[in-house]
C-alpha cells in the first residue's frame, strides 16, 4: 500500500502495543506499522506489551502479505548486559525482516557493522535530530530515515529533507514530552528509572507550582504538555515533504487506535484526490471528543508557549479515568554514608590501581569563576555553549584572555545543546578564523563531530551524548572523540561493568547541579502572564532564579541566552567520598558543574576535590569539610543498583 502527492510517498505510520492491537491496526487505513518486541525498547513499563518473537514473525507475515511495512522498536539505551543480548536479537530481527529497526543507541549501529546485519535502521526520536549535520552523519553510519527533533518545525523539516535527501519522519498526533529527546534525566536520579531506557516515571506529569521574585504563581502542570494534533494541518505536512506522519500510542488500547488512524487515513486519501476541495474539519470534531488530552501543533509552526500545556485530567498527574497518578512527587535522596561505603566497597572491587592521578575539570558561566578556575590550577576549564542568565556568551575576546593566563589549565569552548544552522554558521566563522588559544572542543551532537573533525581542534564529548556502553563510546573514539563523559543515568552496576570494559578516557561529572531537563519550553513565560497567588522566598537560590516547587523540594530553573530553560538538582551531586574508588576505575577525569555557584563557594569546592585527588584530605570527614550551598547532597543515578 502507498500513497503520492505529485509524485512524493506519503506514509501513514501507525503504533501497536499489543499483537491483539497489531491485529486490529494493520487492516486499518495505515501504510505501516511500528511496535517493540520482547526486549530493547522503550515501552518497557506496561505488563503484557510488546510483542513475542514468534508475534514479529507472525506481524510480518501479516503485513507483507497487506503489502504494508513493519517497522520494530530498538530504541533505549544499551547497558553492557544489554549489548550481550541484542546481539542475540538484532541476528533474529535481521533474519525475520521488519523494513527497519528504529533505533536511539549507536551501539546498535556498530552492531549491526560488526556482525555484517543487513536490516536497515531509522533514527529514532530519542538521537534528537535537529540539523542538517547530524543527518549527513547519520547517513554516512547507514541510517536511511530521521525521526525529527519533536522541536522541529516544519519549514526547518522541509529545509533538512531538501538539502539532504533523507526520508524525514515526523510525529503528528499523540503523547509529546515537554524536554529535548533524551535530554531528560530527572527519573533517574529520583528513582533509578532511566526515561532514555524505556522506564520513566513522568516527573513532567507532577503537580508543581512556580516561584520566582518572591511571589507564588499558580502553573500546576506546567511540564505536562498537551497531546500533538495535525489532523487539520495535513496539506502543511503533505507540503513540507515529510515521507512518514507518525502517531504516537503504543500504549493506547485498540478501539481508540483504529478509529483515530482511520480518520488521519481518510483525510490523507481526500487530500490527495482532490485538495482544492480538502476540509480539514470533517473528523475533527469526533477527534476533540475523543481526545485523552486537550490538543497542539506543539512546534510544528514555531515555539507554543504556554498553549502547548495541557490543563485536562487525564496527562496531568492523573494519568487514567480512576484518578491514578503515574509517579508522586518524589525527593532525590539524600547522600547517606551507609550507602557511600557500600559503594566504595563494590568500587574497589571492580578497580585496580589507577594507571594516573585523574584530572579535575571544572564548568563555568561566567569570567569571574573561568579565572577562579585558572588561578587554582584546575587542569581543565570548560566555557559552556549555553550560558545561563543573566551572565552573558563567553566573546572571542574573552577567550583569547583567558588563553593569555591559561598557564597549565587546558581551555575548552563548550558547543550548545542544540545546534541549528544559524549555530553552525556562527560557529563556523569563529574556528575557522585566526587559530583560538583553546585546547579543544567540548562536544554536544554527532552534528558537530562531523562539521568540525577537521577543524585542528582536539574533541570530548559531553554528557548528553548519553555514552552508556562500550560500543557507543568505541564509535564515538572512531569518528575521532578524545575522550567521552559518562551518561548521567548510570546506576553502580551500569557504571561498574562499563567502565571495566572500555579502555577509552572516560571522565565523571562528580559535583553540582547538573540539568535534570533540557528544554525549549520557556517555563519563565508562566511569571510574565499570570497572577501571583502567593509570597514566598526561594529556600536556596536567589528571588530571581525561577523554582519548580513540590511538597519534597525547590528544582531550580535558568534560562540561557537561547530562551532555552535547564531544570535543575535541588540537591548537590556529590562523589567527593568516592573519588579514589573511581580512580580506581580508569576515570581520566572529574568534573565539578560549577556554573550556579558564587566565586567563594566554587573555590571551597574546587579546594576540597584538589586535597581529595591530592590524598590530604581527612580520612574520618566523608565530605573533606564541606556543607552542601543548597538542599543537601545526593548521590544521583550511582544509588541505585
Amino acid at each position: 500500500m502507498a500513497r503520492f502527492f505529485n509524485g512524493k510517498e506519503i506514509e501513514l505510520l501507525a503504533p501497536a502495543g499489543t499483537f491483539d492491537i497489531f491485529q486490529a491496526v494493520v487492516e486499518s487505513g495505515c501504510d505501516a506499522v511500528y511496535f517493540g518486541g520482547p526486549v530493547l525498547n522503550m515501552r518497557m513499563m506496561r505488563k503484557g506489551y510488546n510483542l513475542s518473537h514468534e508475534e514479529i514473525i507472525e506481524a510480518l507475515a501479516m503485513a507483507h502479505k497487506l503489502d504494508k511495512k513493519v517497522y520494530v522498536t530498538v530504541n533505549n539505551l544499551f547497558s553492557e548486559d544489554d549489548v550481550e543480548e541484542a546481539r542475540a536479537y538484532l541476528q533474529f530481527l535481521d533474519e525475520a525482516r521488519p523494513d527497519a529497526l528504529i533505533v536511539q543507541d549507536m551501539a546498535v549501529l556498530e552492531l549491526i557493522r560488526e556482525m555484517g546485519l543487513t536490516v536497515p535502521v531509522h533514527a529514532s526520536v530519542m538521537m534528537n535530530v535537529h540539523n542538517l549535520e547530524m543527518i549527513y552523519a547519520l547517513r554516512d553510519l547507514g541510517v536511511s530515515r530521521v525521526v525529527t527533533s519533536r522541536e522541529m518545525d516544519l519549514q526547518t523539516a522541509k529545509l533538512l529533507g531538501q538539502k539532504s535527501g533523507m526520508e524525514l519522519e515526523y510525529f503528528v498526533h499523540g503523547d509529546m514530552c515537554s524536554v529535548h529527546g533524551a535530554n531528560c534525566y530527572f527519573s533517574s536520579q529520583v528513582f533509578g528509572m532511566s526515561s532514555n531506557r524505556g522506564k520513566c516515571m513522568k516527573p513532567c506529569r507532577w503537580d508543581y507550582r512556580i516561584k520566582r521574585d518572591g511571589y507564588v504563581f499558580p502553573a500546576e502542570y506546567p511540564l505536562a504538555v498537551k497531546d500533538m494534533f495535525m489532523y487539520e494541518n495535513l496539506p502543511e505536512l503533505i507540503e513540507s515533504g515529510i515521507t512518514s506522519f507518525k502517531i504516537e500510542g503504543r500504549m493506547r488500547d485498540k478501539e481508540f487506535m483504529v478509529s483515530l488512524v482511520n480518520s488521519y487515513s481518510d483525510a490523507i486519501d481526500r487530500y490527495i484526490e482532490d485538495p482544492i476541495g480538502f476540509d480539514r474539519t470533517v473528523d475533527s470534531k469526533e477527534l476533540y471528543k475523543n481526545r485523552k488530552r486537550d490538543f497542539s501543533t506543539a512546534y510544528a509552526f514555531g515555539k507554543p508557549g504556554l498553549a502547548n500545556i495541557n490543563r485536562r485530567y487525564e496527562g496531568t498527574g492523573k494519568f487514567y479515568s480512576t484518578g491514578k497518578v503515574f509517579s508522586t512527587p518524589t525527593a532525590e535522596r539524600e547522600l547517606s554514608e551507609a550507602r557511600v561505603l557500600e559503594l566504595r566497597e563494590r568500587l574497589a572491587r571492580a578497580g585496580k590501581a589507577p594507571e594516573a592521578k585523574p584530572e579535575l575539570a571544572v564548568r563555568v558561566n561566567n569570567m569571574a569563576q573561568a579565572r577562579l578556575v585558572i588561578e587554582m590550577g584546575a587542569d581543565s576549564l570548560y566555557l559552556p555553549g549555553d550560558v545561563f542568565e543573566p551572565d552573558r556568551p563567553f566573546t572571542k575576546q574573552d577567550i583569547k584572555e583567558l588563553g593569555a593566563i591559561k598557564g597549565q589549565t587546558k581551555l575548552y569552548l563548550g558547543l550548545p545543546r542544540m545546534m541549528t544552522e544559524l549555530h553552525f554558521n556562527q560557529y563556523d566563522h569563529l574556528l575557522n578564523g585566526e587559530r583560538l588559544p583553546i585546547d579543544g572542543l567540548m562536544i554536544t551532537n554527532l552534528g558537530a563531530i562531523r562539521r568540525y573533525r577537521a577543524a585542528g581542534y582536539p574533541m570530548i564529548g559531553d554528557v548528553n551524548l548519553n555514552v552508556y556502553n562500550h560500543l557507543s563510546a568505541g564509535l564515538y573514539a572512531g569518528l575521532g572523540l578524545e575522550k567521552l563523559t559518562v551518561s548521567p543515568e548510570m546506576t553502580m552496576e551500569h557504571f561498574a561493568a562499563f567502565t571495566a570494559r572500555c579502555d577509552l578516557p572516560l571522565e565523571v561529572v562528580v559535583h553540582g547541579t547538573p540539568a535534570l531537563m533540557y528544554m525549549e519550553h520557556d517555563l519563565y513565560e508562566n511569571t510574565e502572564v499570570m497572577e501571583p497567588i502567593a509570597e514566598e522566598d526561594n529556600r536556596y537560590v536567589s528571588n530571581d532564579v525561577l523554582v519548580l516547587k513540590t511538597d519534597k523540594g525547590e528544582n531550580p530553573v535558568y534560562r540561557d541566552q537561547y530562551g532555552r530553560c535547564h531544570l535543575l538538582f535541588s540537591k548537590e551531586l556529590c562523589y567527593l567520598p568516592m573519588l579514589k574508588e573511581m580512580s580506581g576505575l580508569g576515570i581520566a577525569s572529574f568534573r565539578i558543574e560549577g556554573a550556579t555557584y558564587s566565586t567563594e563557594e566554587l573555590r571551597a569546592i574546587i579546594a576540597a576535590y584538589q586535597a581529595a585527588l591530592g590524598g590530604t584530605n581527612p580520612q574520618e570527614d566523608l565530605l573533606g569539610g564541606l556543607t552542601p550551598v543548597y538542599a543537601g547532597y545526593t548521590l544521583g543515578s550511582l544509588q541505585f543498583n
